[in-house]
């Protein structure tokens, strides 16, 4: 009979410690609505008012492929390499040729070149913010920027408005008691809500921050896209808010959201501080795209290439006006932007926007509900629409569908 073999008693297996779990931070910063929303909507059927997505089909495509082509001809080692912090010396030339041009007197090394605004509204907030820290906004206020004040870990106060945008009496009661950092505000064709803040205002809220001693963040995505009424100056062009005010910029609504590239217009010290925030972020931005866009600005007339933008977005929003009072129930409110690429809109007392997105997107057309853009208290009621993405044709359609839900 063969002897018993021996089996071997199982290595013991070390334990395994889990890994540390995620920043505490996150925990408080939610996933942006509109995002979630735009992916709900992304079958070709669905005609959609709620991203803020300029038309591509206006994109001067050829124009930048033209760019493209020139620099990596011209100067392809220079165009792909490594390059400055601050940004591609033409780029900020042209940056600030535009901004003077617009009643804001600035030059090159008053320009940070960012990574999209967005980027630049990170930095200021990695720059400005201490955990903790102050932030007052619009309410509502653009939802990426309360995602990055939320990554800041800062607090966040809201302050009213009203048809006019922020309320100059509620931001220096606010003010004086919560001793803040930074307002951040969007006083040009607002988003969510399309409104934009008059001269009068303007001048109150620069005044305030000189009184109570807090930085002014001031985005400028949508300046450029008037279609009524008289420009109104930048807050960063104002005397009172000059020494304070942070001015961003970008060209993803005149030229293309997909180049990233946008602008700071600070201050030297605080510009000087973001240009390091910016150096532990990424470096630069990319210097290829930066150097496309500088060749476009001096090869092409982007003024003439905005001016045909505006146009068919003006045809874009006065075919959602014409459609809004039959698309809407009874009692329905909405604002006439002069410009910009939304359109704010409150339904009667007892409509919740949210509950009824899944009927809309059932009809195959979609809005962003409101509530999400309010730090403060939300209303339930609101829904913002944007204008710019479809044709009048198509904005029409789009608008006989939503009247559907509320048959």
């Amino acid at each position: 009979m063969p002897p018993a073999t021996l089996v071997p008693e199982p290595a013991a297996q070390p334990a395994v410690a889990p890994t540390p779990p995620l920043a505490a931070r996150l925990g408080g910063v939610a996933s942006s609505p509109v995002r979630e929303i735009l992916a709900l909507t992304a079958r070709p059927e669905v005609i959609s008012f709620a991203g803020g997505l300029p038309a591509p089909e206006l994109f001067d495509t050829a124009g930048i492929k033209a760019a493209y082509e020139a620099v990596l001809t011209d100067t392809p080692h220079s165009a792909l390499q490594y390059s400055t912090t601050e940004g591609d010396p033409g780029l900020r030339e042209a940056v600030a040729a535009r901004l003077t041009a617009r009643g804001t007197a600035t030059t090159a090394d008053d320009l940070l070149v960012t990574t999209g605004s967005q980027q630049a509204l990170t930095l200021l907030a990695t720059a400005l913010l201490e955990p903790g820290g102050v932030v007052l906004v619009e309410d509502p206020c653009y939802l990426a920027a309360l995602q990055s004040f939320g990554f800041a870990g800062a607090r966040v106060v809201p302050v009213p408005t009203d048809e006019d945008g922020i309320i100059p009496e509620a931001l220096d009661e606010i003010a004086a008691r919560e001793k803040p950092t930074l307002l951040y505000v969007i006083p040009t064709f607002q988003n969510p809500t399309g409104r934009t803040l008059p001269l009068a205002r303007r001048t109150a809220v620069a005044e305030a921050a000189a009184r109570h001693g807090f930085w002014i963040a001031e985005d400028d995505p949508y300046g450029e896209l008037r279609f009524d009424g008289e420009p109104v100056p930048l807050v960063a062009s104002l005397p009172a808010g000059a020494d304070r005010t942070v001015l961003l910029g970008s060209f993803s609504k005149v030229m293309a959201p997909g180049l990233r590239l946008g602008y700071l217009r600070a201050p030297a010290a605080l510009r000087r501080a973001c240009v390091i925030a910016k150096q532990a972020a990424d470096l630069h931005t990319s210097t290829v795209d930066q150097a496309a866009v500088a060749r476009y600005l001096r090869d092409r007339d982007l003024d003439a290439h905005v001016a045909g933008v505006r146009a068919a977005y003006r045809a874009r929003r006065d075919a959602m006006l014409d459609g809004l009072p039959a698309a809407l129930p009874g009692g329905s409110r909405w604002n006439r932007p002069e410009g910009g690429m939304f359109v704010w809109a409150t339904l009667p007392e007892g409509h919740d926007a949210t509950a009824l997105l899944p009927a809309a997107v059932g009809h195959d057309v979609a809005y962003v509900p409101g509530a999400p853009f309010f730090a403060g208290t939300p209303d339930p009621a609101s829904l913002r629409l944007s204008f710019t993405t479809h044709t009048p044709e198509e904005i029409a359609e789009g608008l006989s569908r939503l009247a559907r839900i509320f048959v």
